[in-house]
């Protein structure tokens, strides 16, 4: 029977020796009056509490001490049967998304709302049960969907006949697991023959004799995308295929998963909403309470979805999930107007083959400068000549110091067995900054060991600590990296506010065109030949510096005319033919 609320305990946080064994039971008004609502797991000896008798005081919620427990109402409009639920007290998804043949479907919503859920069961890991997790029942779980085109598959996973293929998240772990050539392995996973025509799509033959170990972030992405490609498989699910790839791999890689979706039923997870926009035909919204529960919305078409989004609200149940709707700019940046900070000069460098050259400028107190550029080109170099950390064979660096938030969010074997707190501690005191912990979603997690975090915990415990430590010059590669939509836009206001309050200046290389739209006051761009040579502009004024590294790319962007988001135009539109002869390459409206 459906309720009207959640109770969630956190089993991994709740520690009843802490509270004096079980604080939220001896609080419960409703105990004390003599009827039963938290009673303790005979499994792990942690509470359970009755959600047909909790009156949703809250009470337990403010007492307990590790911030382990949370109750919430769910939607009024909601009246129907979850499709999953882990346990008493465990996270809920209701609905899941309709899978459609030759099409590509995409699932666009917060972190901890049920996208991992929802691959479980799509993938057969785990039997949905209807909310009935003592006799999970097939047949109820697919009578739920009659008439609907998940019907089929759902009967068809039920008993064995759909093979799937998974691109992992977290590609950073793929050294740890796999070892030897690149060439060697995708051979042996190629099911399809298919391995020339797959590695010309995504621009990976350089990589081929490389070994594994010795892959960038962006060349594991590729490769994980390639090797689950090779695979001959009824279903595809690509879990955030754009991280730490470049804006131009992006397109390569939505189009080539738009190729294979002529012969499959592919499903993906993009917080990239350039990069959703161009590759899904249909998007289903993920909304709830992150953690608690997850409601999969009906089908939309891609721009109308993402809008919708954007705005906040599912009419369809009549649900708010965010008491604000998230606008962007209709146009650039004027150039700050702070303080100069610093001036640099022209660098040259040559290091094992490859030659960077990059122009001088200078650099104001406050403001944040985007980098935008192909993955190899010499990005993180300039940054660290212009700190002095690299001595650069033409030019003086500035000799400052740098904090520096690294592109792949690997830990060190010494950091592995550190709590967040006390990992956080090496960048700076963490007490002084509980409402940066806040904004990053952290202040719960510090007594966490670091090596449990997510993937997006992690990318914010990064970001933490580059933030907490005290230097002159501020450098983020790739922030936005495993964080929803509303994650980046926090990041990015939290980058911003840092900007000002320090009054220093920050650089933020990130390949997310709406993420480096809202926190860059002005750009440098780069290009080159990756790995071999590289230049970049000084810092330009944002319409100036899109514009060159667009047309570099032979890219157009158009704003969408309800929320002003950065839109790609399909090559050879109507609109990008005129874009590019009026050499407007991303601001026009």
């Amino acid at each position: 029977m459906p309720h009207d609320k959640i109770a969630i305990v956190e089993r991994e946080t709740c520690e009843p020796a802490v509270c004096g064994f079980y604080l939220c039971h001896r609080v419960c008004p409703v105990d004390r009056a003599g009827t039963e609502c938290i009673t303790v797991s005979e499994i792990d000896k942690k509470p359970l509490i009755n959600e047909e008798t909790c009156i949703l005081c809250n009470i337990c919620v403010k007492k307990c001490p590790v911030d382990a427990i949370n109750i919430v109402n769910l939607p009024s409009a909601l009246k129907e049967t979850p499709a999953h639920r882990y346990g008493p007290n465990l996270f809920t998804l209701y609905r899941l998304p309709i899978l459609k043949k030759n099409q590509v479907v995409s699932l666009i919503g917060q972190n901890g709302t049920g996208k991992s859920t929802v691959l479980k069961i799509l993938a057969g890991m785990i039997q949905p049960n209807a909310g009935d997790f003592e006799r999970p029942d097939w047949k109820k779980v697919t009578g739920m969907f009659q008439g609907t085109e998940l019907f089929d598959y759902l009967e068809r996973l039920s008993g064995g006949e759909i093979s799937v293929a998974y691109k992992d998240q977290n590609v950073d772990r793929i050294p740890r697991l796999f070892k030897g050539k690149v060439s060697s392995f995708l051979e042996k996973v190629d099911e399809s023959h298919d391995l020339p025509q797959v590695a010309e799509r995504l621009s990976i033959a350089h990589m081929l004799d490389k070994e594994i170990a010795s892959l960038s972030g962006g060349e594991l992405q590729l490769f994980a995308i390639a090797a689950t490609m090779l695979k001959r498989k009824d279903f595809y699910f690509f879990d955030e295929p754009s991280s730490y790839l470049d804006v131009r791999s992006r397109l390569e890689v939505a189009k080539a998963i738009r190729a294979l979706s002529e012969r499959a039923m592919v499903l993906v997870i993009e917080h990239d909403l350039a990069v959703a926009d161009y590759l899904a035909d249909h998007v289903h919204l993920l909304y709830g309470e992150p953690k608690a529960f997850g409601i999969v919305s009906k089908p939309y078409g891609v721009s109308v979805g993402i809008n919708t989004y954007l705005e906040g609200y599912i009419k369809e149940d009549n649900m708010r999930f965010r008491d604000h709707e998230i606008m962007f700019p209709r146009g650039a940046k004027s150039i700050t107007a702070g303080k100069i900070y610093a001036a640099f000069e022209d660098f040259e460098i040559s290091l094992k083959g490859f030659s960077l050259k990059t122009k001088g400028g200078q650099i104001r107190k406050g403001e944040v400068i985007g980098i935008l550029g192909p993955n190899g080109i010499g990005k993180t170099t300039f940054m660290r000549m212009l700190a002095g950390e690299v001595k650069p064979h033409k030019g003086s660096p500035l000799n400052l110091s740098l904090s520096y938030k690294p592109q792949r969010i690997v830990l060190e074997d010494s950091e592995k067995l550190m709590t967040l707190g006390e990992f956080l501690s090496e960048g700076g005191i963490v007490s002084e900054n509980r409402k940066l912990m806040g904004t990053l979603g952290l202040e719960k997690l510090l007594e966490r060991q670091v090596s449990t975090l997510s993937g997006g915990e992690l990318q914010a415990a990064f970001i933490a600590r580059a933030l907490i430590k005290d230097a002159d010059i501020m450098l983020l590669d790739e922030p936005s990296a495993f964080l929803d939509v509303e994650q980046r836009l926090r990041v990015a206001k939290l980058i911003r506010s840092a900007a000002e309050e320090k009054e220093k200046p920050f650089f933020v290389v990130d390949h997310d065109m709406l993420f480096i739209d809202v926190i860059s006051d002005r750009l440098i761009a780069f290009d080159g030949i990756p790995g071999k040579t590289g230049e970049a502009t000084a810092p330009l004024p944002m319409a100036e510096g899109m514009n060159l590294f667009l047309k570099g790319m032979d890219v157009t962007f158009r704003r969408d005319k309800v929320s002003g988001r950065p839109r790609i135009n399909k090559p050879g539109s109507q609109l990008d033919r005129e874009q590019k002869e009026n050499g407007k390459y991303y601001y026009a409206e």
